[in-house]
């Protein structure tokens, strides 16, 4: 995207990974056009995809950055290749970084004015350091988009079928609907990573994301790091993003059901400790002996 374009909205960028979503993601950059007369810097990282996904960014999207490592990177580091290019982690000095970053999966589709009320947001409450917008399906019926870090509990309910009000609950890491049905922002832990908008200021403090997961987890992980450098994190039921939920990880169901667990594992190790991890473990163990088969929640 020409930087001299005055329709371009040069202190924010957006980086869409994509894999296999050739479809989906035509819609997602679609409806990133239609959402604002002020474009943004986008940047899609396309993962080695076989359906044509880069040969239609390259036709349909033009003024796409289009990044292709020859392989799949996975998330976190599919991620960090475009800030890398944008100029974060220091190998490009000097370079002219973007004020905001809004990270994006090829099934979202942002809606209206999303876009720009989290930008709105961010620079309107300086101790915000992410947020997250209110997600929803197709249909466009409620989706959990904010979530609470990760407990034992929740690793358990994440294992064992029980009844909606426990799913619900705060126990399994969600917080109540009636936050999002109020309208206005609210403090979380973090945010779904299927859509998230962050500043600047906060990447090159926290640094990149953790390359060692491959997917699933590094959000989170982000999080962490991001609340422990002192900065706040939001959800804004306002700005509304569509969410088609595992445009990607459909594709292989039971391998990324083990991906998603292998990223659990080394978040528990890395955040919580060997105590907790072996806990967890424990949980995973018996649930598998209870013949209830693993599931999550993932982006």
């Amino acid at each position: 995207m020409q930087g001299s374009e005055p329709t371009t909205l040069s202190d924010l960028a957006v980086i869409i990974v994509s894999y296999n979503t050739c479809a989906l993601l035509r819609n997602c950059l679609r409806a990133l056009e239609s959402s604002s007369p002020h474009r943004p810097a986008i940047w899609v990282v396309d993962n080695a995809s076989q359906d044509g996904s880069a040969e239609m960014v390259r036709a349909e999207f033009p003024d796409v950055h289009l990044v292709e490592p020859g392989h799949n990177l996975g998330f976190a580091a599919a991620n960090n290749r475009a800030l890398r290019q944008m100029g974060f982690g220091g190998e490009t000095p000097g370079a002219h970084l973007p004020e905001y970053v809004l990270f994006l999966n090829p099934d979202t589709e942002v809606q209206a004015d999303a876009v720009a009320r989290m930008r709105a947001f961010l620079r309107d409450t300086p101790r915000a350091g992410v947020v997250g917008p209110a997600l929803i399906y197709p249909d466009g019926s409620f989706q959990h988009s904010a979530f609470r870090f990760p407990t034992l509990w929740q690793v358990w309910f994440d294992l064992v079928q029980w009844p909606g009000r426990f799913v619900e609950s705060s126990l399994n890491g969600r917080y109540p609907r009636a936050l999002y049905a109020a309208g206005q922002p609210f403090r979380i832990d973090h945010p779904l990573g299927a859509a998230f908008m962050t500043r600047a200021q906060v990447i090159q403090q926290v640094g990149l994301m953790d390359e060692g997961f491959f997917m699933y987890a590094e959000e989170v992980d982000w999080c962490m790091r991001v609340k422990r450098a002192g900065w706040e994190i939001y959800c804004l039921p306002t700005a509304v993003v569509v969410h088609h939920g595992g445009g990607s990880t459909r594709q292989q169901p039971a391998h990324m059901n083990q991906v998603l667990w292998r990223s659990r594992f080394r978040l528990f190790e890395k955040h919580y400790g060997k105590p907790f991890t072996w806990a967890a473990h424990l949980l995973l163990h018996l649930a598998a002996h209870g013949h209830t088969a693993p599931n999550g929640q993932g982006h």
